[in-house]
């Protein structure tokens, strides 16, 4: 069996662990497992959006929409664009990712990832013989450091990574910064909004303007469908026509397609979901601040990435003792740029939110004496 060396060098991806697992390993209740460590919407999904795929739900021996053009257009309205200016994706932002793949990147390209940041980029890219170039994220004062980026281009980069806000830091690349690099190179900017409701500031003004820039959303997250595996991406309508090209026909299922439609028009199920996520984030904040030996910082997304390392644990010591209790925590230690001492939480409900900071101060006490 001929096994192509790219996916013999490809380290496996580290997803996070999901409650069935955590509860039939440690012998607990399912529903008292508070899940911190996929950066989900605690809340659910939209009602209206239940309520449509219930309907839909006996046509699922139909093939899906093939052109989405409804969903283009409520996208189109929610991000300010116009409806030729946008893809749709299944499994979430994931396909987008690979479409940018099978659309510019040949064997031998280079991408640029400042690090430390969401990793699947890497994961997707390789394969196609594309070699992963890394740029820095300055974790003194959590931000992008635009020298690096700028340094590492060279006359094979065809595509820049920035993830704004950054996963797994949290914070803003500012938009002076994505015009910087934009203009310093004829590669693709791909700007990952994943979280940018949270943060409520986004960069879709910049495609007009700047043909080599892409924007990459989900709806995983503020939108509460990441078991749908809904993404799309924005840009000028000459790129999105060639990625078309490309793209397989029916990659987002029927259900998916009612989901996303549905969820798009519920805009106080949006609207609701952006304010409580923030709230959320912010009293995880505030709280675990007040924990002298962790390292909390600042966040304009839906998680918070936190240094443990004067707690005298490791993350996946600390990610254990969490697990006993019911706690599902990101260990880092897989993300290049992060050593074996950063842990990553997302928000939950007001009442979860409360139990963690319970547990996680009981926990801390036991491991210091």
């Amino acid at each position: 069996m001929q096994i192509r060396k790219e996916v013999k060098q490809l380290d496996p991806y580290v997803p996070g662990k999901s409650q069935d697992e955590i509860a039939n390993k440690f012998n607990l209740k399912k529903e008292d497992i508070i899940k911190l460590g996929s950066n989900e919407n605690p809340w659910g999904p939209s009602k209206k959006a239940i309520d449509a795929v219930r309907e839909n739900a006996e046509y699922m021996n139909r093939y899906p929409e093939s052109n989405l053009d409804e969903l283009k257009k409520e996208i189109a309205i929610y991000s300010n664009v116009k409806p030729d200016q946008v893809i749709v994706g299944g499994d979430g932002a994931d396909e987008i990712i690979d479409v940018l793949a099978k659309t510019f990147i040949n064997s031998g390209d280079e991408f640029i990832v400042p690090l430390p940041s969401y990793m699947y980029y890497e994961f997707i890219f390789k394969p196609y013989g594309a070699i992963p170039i890394y740029a820095k994220w300055n974790m003194e004062n959590n931000t992008l450091d635009i020298d690096s980026v700028l340094e590492a281009i060279s006359n094979k980069t065809k595509m820049i990574f920035l993830c704004t806000p950054n996963n797994p830091t949290g914070a803003l690349i500012s938009q002076e910064d994505i015009i910087t690099i934009a203009t310093s190179t004829d590669a693709l900017i791909v700007v990952d909004e994943a979280y940018f409701e949270y943060s409520k500031v986004n960069n879709t003004n910049l495609i007009e303007d700047y043909p080599n820039i892409f924007i990459m959303r989900t709806m995983s997250k503020v939108m509460g469908l990441a078991g749908m595996r809904i993404g799309y991406g924005i840009a000028n309508k000459d790129m999105i026509e060639y990625m078309h090209r490309i793209k397989p026909v029916f990659s987002l299922t029927k259900l998916s397609y009612i989901a996303a439609l549905n969820t798009f028009k519920d805009k106080e199920y949006i609207e609701k979901s952006i304010e409580d996520g923030i709230k959320s984030r912010e009293y995880l904040f505030e709280e675990l601040s007040k924990i002298s030996s962790l390292n909390v910082f600042k966040s304009k997304s839906n998680y918070l990435l936190i240094g443990i390392k004067d707690t005298g644990l490791t993350a996946a010591e600390l990610s254990l003792e969490l697990l006993k209790k019911g706690i599902i925590v990101r260990d880092c230690t897989s993300f290049k740029g992060l050593d074996e001492y950063w842990i990553r939480i997302s928000i939950a409900t007001f009442d979860e939110n409360k139990r963690f900071i319970k547990i996680i101060n009981e926990v801390l006490k036991e491991a210091c004496c």
